[in-house]
């Protein structure tokens, strides 16, 4: 998507990284702070500043409510302040802060806003992302639609020198004799080593017969993950992997084995891309994966994803199916962040699979390499992280906030001064260690 950058001399690779990660950067911390804006704005809190970015402003207007939107030279992040935000806990305990307000507008600082009305501004940033993420999954889903659960062929890929009958609209009866009543008994192949010749029984304008075609899960790259040896090597989408080391692969899990049999050794591998046959090298790595338990594990992986060499019918889907697609999605994405918190601490998966600041803008990079799609789905995925990360209960976040607000209203009172301050400055420690420590697993990574 980007790939023209780098033709340019000496920054060009340089900004097919950045200006990808600027993008997503901004247009999830935009509408994060969007949310905590409108949602004060409906609850009569007054927003004095709206800043894209930190540091010197570039350029900046006031609208006819009295904020100030500008847009700073540093796109890396963003704010909202309101009325009476004093302070980076954004709990207006600053009392010489709320004195200087004038008299008429008192009543529109968060300060003074009811205890619930401060906490719904609070929690629109988080839930804003969260409504992104949603929005563009649905979208997604809209634009190219979603696999069908019955076992009918979408599209079969052409690969050189494999023998294809099948035909899109075929509906698989058998594979090799084993009966295929649904997509999940067609799947339940790519976990199969491929056979010498794969024979289907399928129904075909009402008729039954039996057609050879490839096998199921041929070692093709349905995916690169980014930041990964597969990303470092050049591989896209779509690639056929014909050997590994100078053995020819069968199919995918031939594939894992053999990437596992090399160890943590640079291999070269052939590729054919198109009409095109490829000499990349590649050198796998120990990276951490899901088991079917839910736990996670670590083994030699290269970072891909394999592609079905039959791909599913795709059907369309109206407003209202995409949108549950969607939740589902940032459900799902909520789920698997969940477990990989919970394994973080109990030391199950290694602080060095954290990624910071620099892992994300290679992530971005990677991925809009990858094309749009990819690139768009990146920004939903990683809205949805943010999301989550905010509200984690430290006290410089929007988590913080909130368990803050939980205390005032449980207690009826605000926190000690001096208990807030001690738990805001372990906070940041946290957060700042966490930063330091994931951009050095980032550069280590390089």
């Amino acid at each position: 998507m980007f790939d023209f950058m780098t033709v340019i001399p000496i920054l060009g690779p340089v900004l097919a990284v950045i200006v990808p990660f600027l993008i997503v950067i901004s247009v999830v911390i935009f509408i994060h702070e969007y949310g905590h804006y409108i949602v004060g704005r409906w609850c009569g809190i007054h927003a004095e500043t709206f800043s894209l970015g930190f540091g010197p402003v570039v350029k900046s207007w006031v609208d006819k409510r009295g904020t100030r939107w500008q847009i700073s030279v540093l796109p890396l992040g963003g704010f909202v302040k309101f009325l009476g935000d004093a302070n980076s806990a954004g709990t207006g305990a600053n009392r010489d802060h709320i004195a200087r307000i004038p008299g008429h507008l008192r009543g529109k600082s968060l300060y003074e806003a009811t205890l619930w009305k401060r906490a719904a501004t609070v929690a629109a940033g988080p839930l804003a992302n969260m409504v992104l993420s949603v929005v563009i999954f649905a979208g997604l889903a809209m634009a190219t639609g979603i696999p069908t659960d019955r076992p009918i062929v979408g599209d079969v890929q052409t690969i050189p020198g494999v023998v294809n009958r099948l035909k899109p609209g075929d509906r698989i009866l058998e594979v090799n004799g084993i009966r295929i009543d649904t997509r999940e008994d067609f799947d339940a192949f790519l976990t199969r080593e491929a056979p010498e010749k794969t024979l289907y029984l399928i129904e075909r304008d009402g008729q039954t017969t039996t057609v050879e075609g490839p096998f199921p899960w041929l070692p093709i790259v349905a995916g690169v993950n980014p930041v990964t040896p597969a990303a470092n090597a050049g591989l896209r989408t779509g690639d056929l992997i014909l050997s590994v080391n100078g053995v020819s692969v069968r199919s995918f899990p031939h594939l894992q084995t053999l990437i596992q049999d090399a160890d943590f050794a640079e291999v070269p591998i052939v590729v054919q891309r198109g009409e095109e046959a490829l000499n990349l090298k590649i050198t796998p790595r120990e990276m951490p994966y899901e088991k079917e338990d839910g736990t996670f594990a670590t083994r030699t992986m290269i970072g891909i994803g394999g592609s079905v060499a039959i791909a599913p019918q795709i059907e369309s889907v109206d407003p209202a199916r995409a949108t549950y697609y969607g939740a589902m999605s940032v459900v799902s994405i909520i789920d698997g962040w969940r477990r990989t918190l919970r394994d973080l601490v109990t030391g199950d998966l290694a602080l060095e699979n954290l990624q910071g600041p620099v892992g994300i803008a290679r992530a971005s990079g990677d991925t809009a390499s990858q094309g749009l799609t990819d690139f768009i789905f990146l920004i939903g995925f990683i809205s949805t992280a943010i999301g989550l990360m905010n509200l984690l209960p430290i006290p410089i976040l929007d988590g913080g906030h909130l368990v803050i607000y939980a205390y005032q209203a449980v207690f009826r009172r605000e926190p000690p001064e001096k208990a807030l301050q001690v738990a805001m400055g372990i906070g940041l420690c946290l957060l700042l260690f966490l930063m330091v420590f994931a951009t050095f697993n980032d550069i280590n990574r390089l």
